[in-house]
Protein backbone atom coordinates (compact mmCIF):
# COMPACT_ATOMS: atom_id res chain seq x y z
CA UNK A 1 0.00 0.00 0.00
CA UNK A 2 1.94 3.00 -1.30
CA UNK A 3 0.90 6.41 0.01
CA UNK A 4 0.83 9.67 -1.90
CA UNK A 5 3.17 12.65 -1.91
CA UNK A 6 3.27 14.39 1.51
CA UNK A 7 1.70 11.39 3.28
CA UNK A 8 3.13 8.54 5.38
CA UNK A 9 2.35 4.86 5.78
CA UNK A 10 0.39 5.29 9.05
CA UNK A 11 -1.55 8.25 7.66
CA UNK A 12 -2.46 6.33 4.50
CA UNK A 13 -3.59 3.39 6.59
CA UNK A 14 -5.86 5.65 8.63
CA UNK A 15 -7.41 7.00 5.44
CA UNK A 16 -7.93 3.59 3.84
CA UNK A 17 -8.74 1.50 6.91
CA UNK A 18 -12.44 1.34 6.00
CA UNK A 19 -11.53 0.17 2.50
CA UNK A 20 -9.26 -2.51 3.94
CA UNK A 21 -12.01 -3.78 6.24
CA UNK A 22 -14.62 -3.94 3.47
CA UNK A 23 -12.16 -5.68 1.18
CA UNK A 24 -11.18 -8.24 3.81
CA UNK A 25 -14.85 -8.99 4.54
CA UNK A 26 -15.58 -9.50 0.85
CA UNK A 27 -12.68 -11.93 0.45
CA UNK A 28 -13.40 -14.04 3.55
CA UNK A 29 -16.02 -16.32 1.88
CA UNK A 30 -13.37 -17.27 -0.69
CA UNK A 31 -10.87 -18.20 2.04
CA UNK A 32 -8.66 -15.31 0.95
CA UNK A 33 -6.81 -13.53 3.74
CA UNK A 34 -5.84 -9.92 3.15
CA UNK A 35 -2.56 -8.70 4.62
CA UNK A 36 -1.88 -5.04 3.84
CA UNK A 37 1.58 -3.53 4.35
CA UNK A 38 1.98 0.25 4.66
CA UNK A 39 5.59 1.40 4.21
CA UNK A 40 6.58 5.04 4.56
CA UNK A 41 8.58 6.64 1.76
CA UNK A 42 12.17 7.60 2.65
CA UNK A 43 12.37 11.19 1.40
CA UNK A 44 11.48 13.66 4.15
CA UNK A 45 9.66 16.75 2.94
CA UNK A 46 10.02 20.23 4.35
CA UNK A 47 7.08 22.61 4.86
CA UNK A 48 8.05 24.46 1.67
CA UNK A 49 7.64 21.20 -0.29
CA UNK A 50 3.95 20.99 0.59
CA UNK A 51 1.61 22.29 -2.15
CA UNK A 52 -0.02 25.54 -1.05
CA UNK A 53 2.59 26.26 1.61
CA UNK A 54 2.72 29.86 2.80
CA UNK A 55 5.97 30.93 4.53
CA UNK A 56 5.44 32.36 8.03
CA UNK A 57 6.05 35.99 8.89
CA UNK A 58 9.60 36.83 9.93
CA UNK A 59 8.63 37.09 13.59
CA UNK A 60 6.60 33.89 13.65
CA UNK A 61 7.81 30.79 15.44
CA UNK A 62 9.51 28.13 13.36
CA UNK A 63 7.04 25.75 11.74
CA UNK A 64 7.66 22.16 12.85
CA UNK A 65 8.55 19.74 10.09
CA UNK A 66 5.42 17.84 9.01
CA UNK A 67 5.21 14.05 8.92
CA UNK A 68 5.35 14.22 5.14
CA UNK A 69 7.28 11.93 2.84
CA UNK A 70 7.82 11.22 -0.85
CA UNK A 71 8.95 8.34 -3.04
CA UNK A 72 10.79 10.79 -5.27
CA UNK A 73 11.08 14.49 -6.02
CA UNK A 74 10.30 15.97 -9.40
CA UNK A 75 12.96 18.22 -10.92
CA UNK A 76 11.74 20.30 -13.83
CA UNK A 77 13.91 20.76 -16.90
CA UNK A 78 14.29 24.53 -17.49
CA UNK A 79 14.83 23.99 -21.20
CA UNK A 80 11.95 21.54 -21.69
CA UNK A 81 8.99 21.50 -19.29
CA UNK A 82 7.79 18.18 -20.73
CA UNK A 83 11.00 16.36 -19.76
CA UNK A 84 11.39 16.43 -15.96
CA UNK A 85 13.54 14.03 -13.98
CA UNK A 86 12.73 12.17 -10.78
CA UNK A 87 15.27 12.65 -8.00
CA UNK A 88 15.59 10.00 -5.30
CA UNK A 89 13.47 7.33 -7.00
CA UNK A 90 16.22 4.80 -6.31
CA UNK A 91 15.84 5.58 -2.58
CA UNK A 92 12.09 5.11 -2.81
CA UNK A 93 12.46 1.77 -4.55
CA UNK A 94 15.11 0.66 -2.05
CA UNK A 95 12.64 1.36 0.77
CA UNK A 96 10.01 -0.76 -0.97
CA UNK A 97 12.53 -3.57 -1.49
CA UNK A 98 13.45 -3.41 2.20
CA UNK A 99 9.78 -3.74 3.13
CA UNK A 100 9.42 -6.77 0.87
CA UNK A 101 12.47 -8.42 2.41
CA UNK A 102 11.14 -7.95 5.94
CA UNK A 103 7.48 -8.74 5.26
CA UNK A 104 7.78 -11.37 2.57
CA UNK A 105 6.84 -11.31 -1.11
CA UNK A 106 3.57 -9.68 -2.17
CA UNK A 107 0.95 -10.66 -4.71
CA UNK A 108 -0.23 -7.15 -5.57
CA UNK A 109 0.43 -3.47 -5.04
CA UNK A 110 -1.97 -0.59 -4.41
CA UNK A 111 -0.89 3.03 -4.69
CA UNK A 112 -2.38 6.49 -4.47
CA UNK A 113 -1.24 9.55 -6.45
CA UNK A 114 2.58 9.50 -6.49
CA UNK A 115 2.30 6.08 -4.90
CA UNK A 116 0.08 5.05 -7.81
CA UNK A 117 2.73 6.08 -10.30
CA UNK A 118 5.31 4.14 -8.30
CA UNK A 119 3.00 1.11 -8.09
CA UNK A 120 2.96 0.94 -11.89
CA UNK A 121 6.77 1.10 -11.97
CA UNK A 122 7.02 -1.68 -9.39
CA UNK A 123 4.65 -3.84 -11.42
CA UNK A 124 6.71 -3.29 -14.57
CA UNK A 125 10.01 -4.00 -12.81
CA UNK A 126 8.74 -7.29 -11.35
CA UNK A 127 7.19 -8.66 -14.53
CA UNK A 128 8.42 -11.98 -15.87
CA UNK A 129 10.04 -12.50 -18.25
CA UNK A 130 12.11 -9.62 -16.96
CA UNK A 131 12.42 -6.44 -18.96
CA UNK A 132 15.80 -5.12 -20.03
CA UNK A 133 16.87 -2.41 -17.60
CA UNK A 134 19.28 0.52 -18.13
CA UNK A 135 22.53 0.08 -16.21
CA UNK A 136 21.94 3.15 -14.05
CA UNK A 137 18.70 1.63 -12.68
CA UNK A 138 19.79 -1.99 -12.51
CA UNK A 139 20.56 -1.90 -8.77
CA UNK A 140 17.10 -0.93 -7.50
CA UNK A 141 15.37 -3.22 -9.99
CA UNK A 142 17.53 -6.17 -8.95
CA UNK A 143 16.82 -5.41 -5.29
CA UNK A 144 13.06 -5.38 -5.91
CA UNK A 145 13.16 -8.65 -7.84
CA UNK A 146 15.29 -10.37 -5.22
CA UNK A 147 13.10 -9.09 -2.38
CA UNK A 148 9.94 -10.42 -4.05
CA UNK A 149 11.65 -13.76 -4.73
CA UNK A 150 11.56 -13.29 -8.48
CA UNK A 151 7.77 -13.25 -8.55
CA UNK A 152 5.69 -10.93 -10.65
CA UNK A 153 2.50 -9.33 -9.36
CA UNK A 154 -0.98 -10.66 -9.98
CA UNK A 155 -2.31 -7.12 -10.36
CA UNK A 156 -1.86 -3.48 -9.39
CA UNK A 157 -4.54 -1.09 -8.12
CA UNK A 158 -3.92 2.58 -8.85
CA UNK A 159 -5.86 5.54 -7.42
CA UNK A 160 -5.33 8.99 -8.94
CA UNK A 161 -2.12 7.72 -10.49
CA UNK A 162 -0.20 9.16 -13.40
CA UNK A 163 2.27 8.24 -16.11
CA UNK A 164 5.88 8.65 -14.94
CA UNK A 165 7.26 11.00 -17.58
CA UNK A 166 10.96 10.76 -16.67
CA UNK A 167 12.49 9.52 -19.93
CA UNK A 168 14.90 7.25 -18.06
CA UNK A 169 11.84 5.14 -17.11
CA UNK A 170 10.67 4.56 -20.67
CA UNK A 171 11.69 0.90 -20.39
CA UNK A 172 8.85 0.39 -17.90
CA UNK A 173 6.27 1.24 -20.57
CA UNK A 174 7.87 -0.07 -23.77
CA UNK A 175 6.36 -2.56 -24.25
CA UNK A 176 3.21 -1.73 -22.31
CA UNK A 177 2.86 -2.95 -18.74
CA UNK A 178 1.48 -6.49 -18.94
CA UNK A 179 0.46 -6.81 -15.28
CA UNK A 180 -3.33 -6.40 -14.97
CA UNK A 181 -4.27 -3.06 -13.43
CA UNK A 182 -7.42 -1.45 -12.09
CA UNK A 183 -7.19 2.32 -12.16
CA UNK A 184 -9.52 4.67 -10.29
CA UNK A 185 -9.90 8.21 -11.60
CA UNK A 186 -11.72 11.03 -9.81
CA UNK A 187 -13.81 13.07 -12.23
CA UNK A 188 -13.30 16.13 -9.99
CA UNK A 189 -9.59 15.55 -9.31
CA UNK A 190 -7.77 18.87 -9.67
CA UNK A 191 -4.40 17.60 -8.39
CA UNK A 192 -3.86 14.84 -10.95
CA UNK A 193 -6.02 15.68 -13.94
CA UNK A 194 -7.69 12.94 -15.93
CA UNK A 195 -5.30 13.33 -18.86
CA UNK A 196 -2.30 12.36 -16.72
CA UNK A 197 -4.14 9.34 -15.35
CA UNK A 198 -5.32 8.30 -18.81
CA UNK A 199 -1.73 8.49 -20.03
CA UNK A 200 -0.89 5.70 -17.57
CA UNK A 201 -3.98 3.71 -18.58
CA UNK A 202 -2.86 3.91 -22.21
CA UNK A 203 0.49 2.35 -21.29
CA UNK A 204 -1.04 -0.68 -19.61
CA UNK A 205 -2.04 -3.65 -21.76
CA UNK A 206 -4.82 -4.88 -19.47
CA UNK A 207 -6.33 -1.91 -17.65
CA UNK A 208 -9.76 -1.71 -16.06
CA UNK A 209 -10.84 1.89 -15.47
CA UNK A 210 -13.25 3.05 -12.77
CA UNK A 211 -14.30 6.72 -12.74
CA UNK A 212 -15.77 7.97 -9.47
CA UNK A 213 -17.51 11.34 -8.97
CA UNK A 214 -14.95 12.68 -6.51
CA UNK A 215 -11.62 14.42 -6.24
CA UNK A 216 -8.08 13.54 -5.22
CA UNK A 217 -8.61 10.77 -2.69
CA UNK A 218 -9.20 7.04 -2.34
CA UNK A 219 -12.99 6.49 -2.31
CA UNK A 220 -13.80 4.17 0.59
CA UNK A 221 -17.59 3.87 0.40
CA UNK A 222 -18.99 0.39 -0.19
CA UNK A 223 -19.87 1.05 -3.83
CA UNK A 224 -16.27 1.78 -4.78
CA UNK A 225 -14.74 -0.74 -2.39
CA UNK A 226 -16.79 -3.48 -4.04
CA UNK A 227 -15.42 -2.50 -7.44
CA UNK A 228 -11.95 -3.25 -6.11
CA UNK A 229 -13.12 -6.37 -4.27
CA UNK A 230 -14.56 -7.86 -7.45
CA UNK A 231 -11.32 -7.23 -9.26
CA UNK A 232 -9.25 -8.77 -6.47
CA UNK A 233 -11.50 -11.85 -6.39
CA UNK A 234 -10.97 -12.36 -10.10
CA UNK A 235 -7.18 -12.10 -9.97
CA UNK A 236 -6.30 -13.46 -6.54
CA UNK A 237 -8.37 -16.59 -5.93
CA UNK A 238 -5.82 -18.91 -4.38
CA UNK A 239 -5.61 -20.85 -1.11
CA UNK A 240 -2.56 -18.79 -0.14
CA UNK A 241 -2.91 -15.42 1.54
CA UNK A 242 -3.01 -12.38 -0.69
CA UNK A 243 -0.59 -9.63 0.28
CA UNK A 244 -0.46 -6.09 -1.02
Amino acid sequence: MLHGYTQSGPLFRSKTRALEKLLAKALTPLSLTLNCIYPTAPIKLNPADIPGYQPPADDAEDTPAPDSWAWFRRRDNPSDADRPSYIGLDEGMAAIASTLRSSGPVDAVLGFSQGGAVAALVAAALETPHRDVPAEQAAWVAALREANEGRGLRFAAVYSGFFAVDESLAWCFEPKIQTPTIQFIGSLDTVVDEGRSRALVDRCEEAAVVVHPGGHYVPISKEWAMALAGYVKHHAQDPEAAKM
